[in-house]
């Protein structure tokens, strides 16, 4: 089986003539698909900027960046598009919309994918919220919810849409430890029942024992530990 993410001698830079920096420097990188991957590395050592290459969030300059059998190397703005909708992200804030409910919030995730009628997004948010533990929240803005219950309605709307790959940047950084593991575990059970993959860069030594596989990261090389 082709794995969902496959990377070969991938180098990255920022910057241009004087100024340009390499911040990536020859990655190979396999994923396969149920796989969940943790990234660990310093403050800067590219970490996020992998991440967000694998997400067609940036486009990748030189080797080979395959996602999902797409290669992601020159690839145009509207084939990263359909890349990231192809992804759920979650990121270390969690990203809401003060001004939407917790229902309003994850039906964003689903207004990419034109199939679904108004009233089967509105089912299959209230559904994910209820699963992830706020079915008793879903009229509640931002403001009205805790840090931890944040985390969860930003996970809803990254898996409301039942993607192949969850992009994960940080997401237990704002939390305390308990809401931190709730977060994670939850990750971890909607993953393996949707069998979507999950890439996950995090500091938090806490939540390692998740891994099916730890990579890490420093000054732009990449190492399996």
């Amino acid at each position: 089986m082709e794995p969902v993410v496959h990377i070969k001698n991938l180098n990255h830079y920022f910057g241009n003539g004087q100024l340009r920096k390499q911040v990536l420097f020859d990655i190979n990188l396999a994923i396969n698909a149920g796989e969940i991957v943790i990234m660990t590395g310093p403050s800067g050592s590219g970490k996020t900027t992998l991440l967000t290459l694998i997400g067609g969030l940036r486009s990748p300059m030189s080797g080979s960046l395959q996602v999902l059998g797409r290669e992601l190397i020159n690839a145009s703005p509207r084939q990263l598009t359909q890349v990231r909708r192809s992804n759920g992200y979650i990121f270390q804030a969690h990203n809401l919309h003060g001004s939407l409910t917790a229902l309003q919030n994850v039906k964003m995730g689903l207004e990419v994918h034109k199939n679904l009628s108004l009233a089967q997004m509105q089912t299959k948010s209230q559904e994910i919220l209820e699963t992830v533990g706020l079915g008793s929240h879903l009229n509640k803005y931002p403001n009205d919810l805790s840090g931890g219950q944040k985390q969860r309605v930003a996970i809803a709307r990254a898996l409301v849409s039942h993607p192949k790959i969850v992009l994960a940047d940080e997401p237990t950084a704002a939390l305390d430890s308990k809401s931190g593991r709730d977060v994670v575990n939850l990750m971890q059970k909607l993953a393996k029942q949707q069998g979507c993959t999950i890439f996950l860069v995090t500091h938090d030594n806490r939540i390692l024992d998740i891994a099916d596989r730890i990579v890490n990261m420093e000054d732009g090389y990449l190492a399996t530990s």
